[in-house]
């Protein structure tokens, strides 16, 4: 049975740092893709990071704007969201993701997220 745990989110005031970590309890991870998305009350979920199985590519969503970075730890089948100066509207539940086709790429999950989820962790920015 897959598995993605997230962790590290909280209450931060606006300009803080917070660091998520979700790891993955999956075979292939070190040969996948992987993101994280978010999902404010009453909104849709967007975007936010991707990664691809190496590292090399990276992606982020527009709003991000150089505040946050994806990273990944192969070895300990994990990846991270490092997220500087958060504001307020960052305020959010951030999930995981990761395809099951290893075909995916970092870049196909900015437009279509994988099948597996994260059961996400709040992460709330007061003003």
């Amino acid at each position: 049975q897959v598995q993605l745990v997230e962790s590290g989110g909280g209450l931060v005031q606006a300009g803080g740092s917070l660091r998520l970590s979700c790891e993955a309890s999956l075979r292939t991870f070190s040969s996948l893709p992987a993101a994280w998305f978010r999902q404010a009350p009453g909104k849709e979920r967007e975007f936010v990071a991707s990664i691809s199985w190496t590292s090399a590519d990276r992606y982020y969503g527009d709003f991000v704007k150089g505040r946050f970075t994806i990273s990944r730890d192969n070895g300990l089948d994990t990846v991270y969201l490092q997220m500087n100066s958060l504001k307020p509207e960052d305020t959010a539940v951030y999930y995981c993701n990761v395809p099951k086709n290893l075909l995916a790429t970092a870049r196909s999950l900015m437009v279509r997220s994988g099948e597996y989820w994260g059961q996400g962790t709040q992460v709330t920015v007061s003003s």
